[in-house]
Order: structure tokens, then C-alpha cells, then sequence
């Protein structure tokens, strides 16, 4: 195991000859490069690598060189810089590379290790010196692609995806890739085909006998939610304002985690818990059709922990898709998928197997975490320089995103960016990602990193930003809607496709529409207007969490109804087709 003791370092301890040697050329390079030199600056680091060449740093900025002047040998420079950096640094925690190469239990488990420990750009090396040791088992394979995936290297772990799909042609394995498309390029076009696909290959409907569910008059609604867990993951802030603003008297609720005890006190009373364990997808099928549900809710999509296979059996006579994803399940049995008016429109519904239903102003409620601190006025009136913040997921941190972000630091060179996510601990991703900012212009100090935090840390953190940016193709969702409890403006880019929409359609429900920018262009004007009209970016600060709060989103009772009615609503259609 490696040793646990180590603090990541951005750089080993200690200075070699080597970078001594090569530290006059990296210094010129780099002068050359943010001056906008790159094929000068490809020069001088090109000799840093042949004075150093074991030592990372030099690689890095070559990287850098080479993605500006759109030299193709760019990437295999940056993998050389990771590799040499992740190495380097597996090293000093004490794992015997060597035995890496020749004994691949041992390297699953050194690379499990870092993974848990969120460095996982230095897993992700370790389990590809793995590969020389023998073949990766099917949870290897996976987690190899996760953590690709978590560094923001998306094509790269979709193709690991698409490997361990034909390797281990189960629905959980081939389901790896679903939510992966949704990063990349064309992300929502490549989802709906390869959901239809996995829907065709594991979710097959079986034959059943007609529901006998009896009309509503007279009696509740029952309706069943599906997840692995409700009460503790990101689920939370958004099945809580529903469930407990469920109207006992009109409806009764079941939940369906995977263990009862992972929602044990957490809910009303009334709400019964129905695990599904390890019940097979047909037993599982059958309890819920046993309940006599009226509308099924899939909260969970395509992400591990699904037991979408179950909808396949038609245990309810609706059935809905909604909450933690926003695309199609793919799957024929689902009825309809819920979003906000306005954010899947008419021209997306080809995205969909199911149809639209429109639920009003806001796709969920959100109750903000306990403990928020009071706002304050725009840090920057005060640091005398703008600070951005994104505490997205680095999977998020597009090419197209940092093109956007960079031409706005470029143009406030005195600003700086904070990227907070668990992930960022982990010293190879910080350089990597500093190398892509670089390659366009941005000097790496400018560029800082945050970790995990809860609590008083958490919201603090916020009191440092004076204005957030969200990225494309794939924008935040619980990112923003934390932002804006906390008081911090959100800027962001609604392309025209489903996910666009979905970012809008928050700023729009918050009554701050001057924070959507329709196109790259707008976005960089939007953020330089106001952040070089300080008293006019606190002024917007400054009713940012009063119009959230003030918004649909914070509804919780009035989402419930109109939940209630359109689950009502579908019923009755059901009934009615039922009986013609």
C-alpha cells in the first residue's frame, strides 16, 4: 500500500541539477509563450526536455507550447508530463512500481487506494502500468475509466467505457458510458442513440398482464420513487421540499431505495420504504406492481446504482423519468420525462423515447443546505482584484469553456480563477489543468484549486467569489443552484440544445436573466460589463439570493401541487385509453 502519511505535493522536495539546468530555458519559454510566441516558446522548451528530460515541469509547459500553435503532438506531450508528474509522485508515497508492472492485484490496489483518496490522475497511471501485469477485471476496467473521466479527460474515458462494455456485456457495465457521452462533444445526439441501444440489449419488455388499477375517485394516488438512496447523496436538496410537502390526504408515496437503512427516520411517517435489495429485476417488478402504484418516477437515469431494468416490466401503468438526469432513459416503458416549461423544446423531443411533460417554471425544488452564511458585498470592492470561482466537476471544464473563460481572465489580467471540487487535490490534474489554461494565455498562479469542504468551510468558500462561471456543453445544475442560495451570481451560456436550456431556465426561474448569455462571444462580454463595473456587480450580488429565494425554486408546497397534478393528470389519461 502507499504510504498514507503523504500530502500532495505540487513538486517533489528538493531541486535536481537537471532543473537548474533547464530552468533558463522553461523561464524563457514561458515569457515567450504568455506573450503570445508559441512557436518560439516550442523552441526553448524543447530544449528544457532534452537538458531534463525525466523532469515533468518542462513537459508541461511544452504541452502548453504545443496546443497554442495547434501542433498535434501536443497531447502526447501532456500524457509524458502527467505520467513523469504521477510517477514521481507514486514514488515518494512509496508504491513499488516495479512490482506495478508484474503483480496487477497489487496494482488495483494501490490504484484503488489513490482513487478513494481522490488523487485520481495518479490512479489512472498506476492502473495502466497494471495492464502490463496481466488483464483488468470488469470493476478494474471501470474505475480505470472513472477516473479518466474525473480529470476531465471525457473521449478518452468513453473509449474505456466502450471497451468494458464489450468486455462484460452487462447493463451495469455498458451503462458506464451513458452519462460519460453526456461531457463530450454532440454529448445529448450520442446519448439518445446509445440509450436506445442499451435499452434494446437490457431492457427488453417482457410479457405482463394488464394493470387493474382502479380509478381515483374516492381513494389517494399512490405514486412509487426509484433510487438507490433519497436521503444521503445529491438527491437530497431536491426529493426533500417534495417529500414532505406531499399532501397525505391526495396521494400515498413509496419509496424504493436499495436499503431501507439508508432512509430509516429521514421522511414523514406516512411515506412507506420498500427496499429492493438484492430482489432481481422481475421480483422487484412484482412488489411494486403488488403496491398497486399508480405512477413509477425513475430519480436516478443512467448513473451506477440504476435499476432502470425494472421500468421494463411495466410494474406501474406510468411511468416517469425525472430529477437526476434530464435525458431519455431510451427505455419504450417510460411514459413521460419531466422538465421545466420551456427548457426541452418542441425540436429536442427526437432526443426522447418519452414524451415531454412540461411540470411549470422550475424542473425541482431546492432547499438550500442548513447553516448558510449571511452574503456579502462583492469581494473584489474590498481584494481590489476579481476573483472567478467554478466548483464544477473537472469533467465539466470543456475545451470550448476555457476558451470563453480565458479570453475573460486575459482581458482583467489582475484576476484570478478558484477551481473547487474534490478532485482538485490531486496534484497531476492541478498541473494539467494550469497547462490547458496556459496554451491559452493564462499564467498558472492565476489558476487556484480548492478541495472537498462542508459546513461553515463550504459556504465561506463562496464569500470569495465574485462571480461564478458555468461551463458548456454540460453546465452545472446543483453547482448553480448552490451559488445563487449563497448569494453569488452565476454566468451562464445557454446553447441551444437541452442542457443550454436547463442552465437557463434557472437564472430564468431566479429572476436573473441578465446572467444568460446565448452565445461565447456574449458570455466574455456579459463577464467583463460587470466586472468592470464593481458597484453595478454588487448591485446584482446584492439581490441575488433575495430573488432565489424568492423564486419558484424555494416553493416547495407549490412544486408539490403541481407534481401532484400532473401525476393526476397522467393517471387519468392512462385510465382513460385503459378503458377505450
Amino acid at each position: 500500500m502507499v504510504n498514507e502519511a503523504f500530502t500532495p505535493l505540487r513538486h517533489p522536495a528538493g531541486v535536481t541539477d537537471l532543473q537548474i539546468s533547464a530552468a533558463p530555458a522553461i523561464a524563457a519559454g514561458r515569457e515567450a509563450l504568455l506573450a503570445g510566441d508559441p512557436h518560439t516558446a516550442v523552441s526553448l522548451f524543447e530544449r528544457a526536455v532534452v537538458i531534463a528530460p525525466g523532469e515533468f515541469e518542462a513537459r508541461y509547459w511544452l504541452a502548453s507550447a504545443l496546443l497554442t500553435a495547434g501542433d498535434p503532438r501536443a497531447a502526447e506531450q501532456m500524457e509524458e508530463a502527467r505520467t513523469l508528474h504521477a510517477l514521481t509522485l507514486a514514488r515518494i508515497m512509496e508504491a513499488d512500481l516495479g512490482r506495478c508492472q508484474t503483480d496487477a492485484a497489487y496494482a488495483d490496489a494501490i490504484a484503488s487506494q489513490l482513487y478513494g483518496q481522490k488523487l485520481v490522475a495518479i490512479s489512472a497511471v498506476i492502473r495502466r502500468l497494471g495492464l502490463e501485469a496481466g488483464t483488468m477485471s470488469a470493476s478494474a476496467m471501470l474505475n480505470y475509466g472513472l477516473a479518466m473521466q474525473h480529470q476531465g479527460r471525457v473521449e478518452e474515458a468513453c473509449e474505456v467505457f466502450a471497451a468494458a462494455g464489450r468486455a462484460f456485456p452487462v447493463a451495469a457495465a455498458h451503462q458506464f458510458l451513458l452519462p460519460a457521452v453526456l461531457f463530450c462533444d454532440d454529448g445529448e445526439a450520442r446519448h439518445a442513440a446509445l440509450a436506445r441501444e442499451w435499452a434494446g440489449l437490457y431492457a427488453k419488455p417482457p410479457a405482463s398482464a394488464a394493470h387493474a388499477n382502479p380509478g381515483r375517485d374516492g381513494r389517494k394516488l399512490r405514486i412509487g420513487y426509484v433510487a438507490p438512496w433519497f436521503a444521503e447523496n445529491q438527491l437530497k436538496q431536491f426529493i426533500t421540499p417534495l417529500l414532505e410537502n406531499h399532501d397525505p390526504a391526495a396521494v400515498s408515496v413509496t419509496l424504493y431505495p436499495t436499503d431501507a437503512a439508508s432512509e430509516a427516520g429521514k421522511w414523514p411517517g406516512w411515506i412507506d420504504i420498500h427496499p429492493l435489495g438484492q430482489l432481481s429485476d422481475t421480483e422487484a417488478a412484482a412488489m411494486i406492481r403488488r403496491d398497486g402504484i399508480d405512477v413509477l418516477a425513475d430519480c436516478w437515469g443512467h448513473t451506477a446504482g440504476s435499476r432502470l431494468p425494472v421500468f421494463a416490466h411495466k410494474p406501474a401503468p406510468v411511468q416517469i423519468a425525472w430529477l437526476n438526469f434530464i435525458q431519455t432513459t431510451g427505455l419504450s416503458q417510460v411514459d413521460y420525462v419531466l422538465h421545466a416549461d420551456g427548457a426541452a423544446t418542441d425540436e429536442m423531443a427526437s432526443l426522447f423515447t418519452e414524451a415531454i411533460w412540461r411540470i411549470g417554471p422550475v424542473f425541482n425544488a431546492f432547499r438550500p443546505a442548513a447553516g448558510r452564511l449571511p452574503p456579502v458585498p462583492t469581494p473584489a470592492l474590498t481584494a481590489g482584484r476579481v476573483t472567478f470561482g467554478s466548483f464544477k466537476h473537472p469533467a465539466k471544464l470543456s475545451g470550448q469553456a476555457l476558451d470563453g473563460w480565458t479570453a475573460v481572465l486575459r482581458a482583467l489580467p489582475t484576476s484570478r480563477l478558484i477551481l473547487k471540487y474534490g478532485y482538485f487535490v490531486d496534484p497531476v490534474l492541478q498541473r494539467a489543468t494550469q497547462a490547458r489554461f496556459a496554451a491559452r494565455g493564462v499564467a498558472p498562479e492565476r489558476i487556484e484549486f480548492a478541495g472537498h469542504s462542508s459546513g461553515e468551510a463550504y459556504f465561506q468558500a463562496f464569500r470569495e467569489i465574485d462571480l461564478m462561471l458555468d461551463g458548456w456543453p454540460a453546465p452545472g445544475s446543483t453547482t448553480t443552484l448552490d451559488a445563487l442560495s449563497n448569494g453569488v451570481p452565476v454566468l451562464v451560456m445557454a446553447e441551444r440544445n437541452l442542457a443550454g436550456q436547463y442552465a437557463k431556465s434557472i437564472l430564468d426561474a431566479a429572476g436573473l436573466p441578465e446572467l444568460v448569455a446565448g452565445t461565447p462571444q456574449a458570455f466574455v462580454e456579459r463577464a467583463l460589463e460587470l466586472c468592470r463595473d464593481l458597484p453595478r456587480l454588487d448591485a446584482l450580488r446584492s439581490r441575488t439570493r433575495p430573488a432565489f429565494e424568492a423564486s419558484p425554486y424555494c416553493d416547495e408546497a407549490g412544486f408539490a401541487r403541481r407534481v401532484e397534478g400532473a401525476f393526476g393528470r397522467m393517471f387519468d389519461r392512462w385510465q382513460r385509453r385503459a378503458a377505450a
